[in-house]
């Protein structure tokens, strides 16, 4: 009897069979993302849909970002829990469309692993699929793609892009900022996906495992780690829909912290100076930083200390931005008023990722309790 013919890419360590099984047990969290815009299903070589909607728009413009979870991901790994990494993915890349004024569409992932197991690929995507169908986008498609020999079994990494449309006419940036607005800030739900590298660097070097119990949290220091990144999306939609023009600008703070977020979205000219007294930074970041000796100050470009998002609005609507925040809740409060010209002596940053914007500097001490 002539031996059974092999199949050399199982030979070399990539599994079809299993991604085909991957592909089976996150149809049903994919679908559920999709409308009637969305055509073809699961499973084609790509994405379809309908933008039939936008020719209402009087001058569409399409708005996109792409985005990873980051060394996040090393502690989901760690403690075998896939579930919320695809919160963060969603937040992270949706959540900078909506920067922009603009409602997101579909969005697409894409996942690398050493090795496939579906369950695992399933649990990240069923977390994707979720996400979007919080802030309103279609998962319209993605790739599951296994690296044998460049990850280890059990490592992957996930990243995505998003597309969302704005009216030509209705985007939020730095050019609508006047002088006197009011910056709020939003709170976020603890470290998001930023500074990880710093997060895993302090629990390391201080001995604690990710299974330990932590007890300022009530959980394993993997579990309170994990804790997933806010949904700001369909809020603040919302919000700049209410207050019709007074939403100005609007900054995420991911990587490089508050001052360098906000200085990207105010004009050359402009600044403003952040209090640190209007809140109290969660207990995670206190925690962490008492650990590793260090002040809250010294991970400001790192962190976002408790702060997700931050709005810059008219003077005369930061009332019904809170209260309208707060109603759909999103703690929110004022941190900051806008100014132009001459701005007081110190240092200031002064823009970011090679957009040369406002100044911005935080100032005060933090509040000992929560607010």
């Amino acid at each position: 009897m002539a031996a059974s013919p092999t199949n050399p890419y199982s030979e070399a360590g990539v599994d079809t069979a299993a991604g085909d099984l991957a592909v089976e047990l996150m149809k049903s969290s994919v679908r559920a993302t999709h409308g009637p815009e969305v055509l073809g299903g699961v499973g084609g070589f790509a994405g379809l849909f309908d933008a039939s909607a936008l020719r209402d728009f009087r001058r569409p413009l399409l708005a996109t970002s792409t985005d990873g979870v980051g060394t996040k991901v090393a502690i989901a790994q760690a403690i075998d829990k896939h579930d919320t990494i695809g919160q963060d993915l969603v937040g992270m890349v949706v959540d900078d469309i909506v920067v922009m004024g603009a409602k997101p569409l579909f969005m697409t992932d894409y996942i690398a692993c050493g090795k496939v197991l579906p369950e695992r690929i399933a649990d990240i995507v069923r977390g994707i699929a979720e996400a979007c169908s919080a802030t309103g986008t279609a998962l319209v498609g993605g790739e599951t793609a296994e690296h044998p020999g460049l990850l280890g079994p059990r490592d992957y990494d996930v990243a995505g892009a998003a597309t969302g449309v704005v009216e030509a006419d209705e985007i939020l940036g730095a050019e609508r900022v006047q002088d006197g607005d009011a910056v709020l800030a939003i709170a976020s739900s603890g470290l998001h996906s930023n500074g990880y590298s710093l997060v895993r660097h302090i629990v390391t070097n201080a001995g604690i495992g990710y299974g330990d119990n932590a007890a300022d949290f009530g959980t394993t220091w993997g579990e309170a780690l994990l804790e997933p990144t806010r949904l700001y999306t369909l809020p603040l939609l919302r919000l700049i829909a209410a207050l019709d023009g007074g939403v100005h600008s609007l900054s995420h703070v991911t990587g490089g912290g508050i001052a360098a977020n906000l200085a990207r979205v105010l004009p050359q000219g402009s600044w403003a100076e952040v209090d640190r007294g209007t809140w109290s930074p969660s207990p995670v970041f206190r925690v962490l930083s008492d650990i590793a000796g260090s002040t809250l100050e010294s991970a400001e470009g790192t962190w976002n200390l408790g702060i997700g998002f931050l709005a810059v609005v008219a003077a005369d609507k930061k009332d019904a931005a809170i209260a309208a925040l707060d109603a759909e809740g999103m703690r929110a409060w004022q941190v900051g008023t806008v100014g132009f010209g001459a701005r007081p002596s110190g240092e200031f940053e002064q823009g970011a990722k090679g957009v040369d914007g406002g100044a911005v500097r935080l100032v005060g001490a933090y509040a000992d309790g929560a607010k």
